[in-house]
């Protein structure tokens, strides 16, 4: 099955590079050959088109991997915090990303 998997960021996140370090791991075990398009969401009109919740976003299929996700309707660039099972991370769980290519 093929997914259309997005990376969204910008410049001065700091869990980006390690957010796509690991997504690029993930595909590689679970869904090789999976494009990613990145998108630098650094630019509010960029960040306030593509609907950019924060640095990093992993869009599997058009849909958030944070389970139960909601759009905070905000888009100004700035980090992402995820709250995961282990408290409070810059970079989403590897299990997210897995799920997501998955389904």
């Amino acid at each position: 099955m093929s997914h259309r998997v997005e990376f969204l960021y910008f410049d001065g996140c700091p869990s980006h590079a390690p957010a796509r370090a690991l997504l690029d791991e993930v595909i590689a075990a679970v869904a090789p050959g999976t494009p990613v398009e990145v998108v630098n969401a650094g630019d509010p009109a960029v960040a306030a088109a593509h609907r950019f919740p924060g640095s990093p976003t992993i869009r599997v299929d058009g849909r958030d991997i944070a389970p139960g996700f909601e759009d905070p309707g905000d888009y100004t660039p700035r980090c992402r915090v995820f709250q995961t099972p282990a408290g409070l991370r810059g970079v989403p769980p590897r299990e997210w990303i897995v799920d997501a290519l998955r389904k």
